[in-house]
């Protein structure tokens, strides 16, 4: 072997192989390095104890110091904390992520137990520009698809709506899909955000868009496109085979990048088999499922109205990055826990996590903004979604009790007509 290709080979092992196919034993591949992150974390302290000088600025020192006590949790969880579903591209990377969802979640406690006004001014310290208010854009006005009166530019309304966020829809589709990886699901959860739009669009500005803004750039063009890419994606993830090797026993340099490659993809493939219809905790759930997600969307654009933060800002962008990073993991522990209550005998640490960052996020709109939450509804829209809930309690009902009970009775008819039958017949013989 070359120089070149035991360089490779040693990077490879050295992050990120399986301990079975590391042929160098002595790095240690998996280990988790507790003592040198320790060293390490024990030096960089001892250099700012003894060697720099602490300026004299109080806001400077505090947010140094939360900076500081952040990394150190962040030091201690990537090497201490337990693993979760996924490996790869490595284990360290994953307890990353959970560290990260713990340190959020006690950023938005603290939030909440702030005065409204002191909640929105402590953003500055994260960046000055916050702490103002915003005003929302509007994507409703003219809603023509073709605009005789405007002779330049006709079709001028949907250039208007082709901004930045068209790519995030289907960018965003297709990660929800290979975190459900179920498509009757995900048009579900896509159609039912438009019909949240459609209802809460008297509360924020921004929900008010064009008809075929939501039905065909949204459900169709972009999420519909999305969820495809998806679903080709999982399918080819299903089929794809899973027999790793070292690259150690791969002669050819195209073959290492390939297996670097696929370092990012699974180890290995569950397909998820949601099958609500099943039977009752499965039924709910799904629905449990369905609601969370779309809660979840929605407190996107509600924590941007009530902290004052304008959709282009990049904590907008981190927020969305970080649900991209823990959503495939609480899925999978979701499906888990539902799927096999026997082994699985708790809900997983990042599912519930997850949740709760969820419901906080919630509560901090209801506490920030109780007025814009708490517009009367128009009557119609009240009207369809009683009817919506109506209709799913009535099938809940019928699906797990009336037909339920209808198949028991009619199989124990079945088992005493048989018993019958047979009995007649040994009666006859016996004649």
């Amino acid at each position: 072997m070359s120089c070149a290709d035991w360089y490779l080979t040693f990077l490879f092992y050295k992050w990120y192989s399986r301990p079975s196919l590391c042929p160098f034993p002595h790095f240690h591949c998996r280990r988790a390095h507790t003592v040198t992150v320790l060293f390490i974390l024990t030096c960089a302290l001892v250099y700012v104890t003894l060697l720099e000088e602490t300026p004299q600025d109080t806001a400077y020192n505090t947010k140094r110091g939360i900076v500081a006590s952040i990394l150190v949790f962040l030091c201690f969880g990537v090497t201490q904390a337990k693993d979760g579903p996924f490996t790869r591209p490595h284990p360290a990377y994953w307890r990353f992520w959970l560290c990260v969802t713990v340190v959020y979640e006690l950023f938005l406690i603290f939030i909440l137990f702030q005065t409204v006004h002191d909640g929105r001014q402590f953003m500055k310290y994260i960046d000055p520009k916050l702490g103002v208010p915003l005003p929302e854009r509007d994507y409703g006005g003219n809603c023509l698809i073709y605009d005789p009166g405007n002779t330049t530019d006709p079709f001028h309304n949907i250039w208007d709506k082709m901004d930045g966020f068209v790519p995030a829809h289907f960018l965003g589709w297709y990660i929800k899909t290979l975190m459900i990886r179920d498509w009757w699901m995900c048009m579900i959860i896509s159609v039912m955000f438009e019909f949240l739009e459609y209802s809460l669009e008297h509360q924020l500005p921004n929900f008010s868009e064009c008809w075929w803004d939501h039905w065909i750039m949204d459900v169709l063009v972009c999420n519909g496109l999305g969820i495809y890419c998806g679903m080709k994606t999982l399918a080819w993830l299903s089929m794809k085979p899973y027999q790793w090797q070292g690259l150690w026993n791969i002669p050819t340099y195209k073959g290492k990048i390939k297996r670097i490659a696929f370092q990012f993809t699974p180890y290995s493939w569950v397909k998820f088999e949601w099958k609500p219809a099943s039977n009752l905790r499965r039924w709910l759930a799904v629905l449990g499922i369905i609601f969370m997600f779309l809660l979840a969307e929605l407190n996107t654009f509600y924590l941007k109205f009530v902290l004052w933060m304008p959709p282009e800002h990049y904590l907008v962008l981190l927020r969305l990055v970080f649900f991209v990073n823990v959503g495939g993991v609480a899925m999978r522990e979701i499906y888990d826990f539902m799927d096999d209550p026997k082994f699985h005998k708790k809900l997983g640490q990042q599912a519930w996590l997850v949740s709760a960052i969820t419901v906080t996020e919630f509560l901090i709109v209801v506490k920030y903004d109780p007025h814009t939450i708490m517009l009367p509804i128009p009557s119609l829209i009240i009207q369809c979604w009683f009817l919506g809930i109506l209709l799913i309690l009535i099938w809940t009902v019928w699906r797990f009790f009336i037909r339920k009970h209808n198949n028991y009775i009619g199989t124990k008819v079945q088992s005493i007509a048989l018993f019958f039958y047979f009995g007649s017949l040994d009666i006859v013989q016996s004649i």
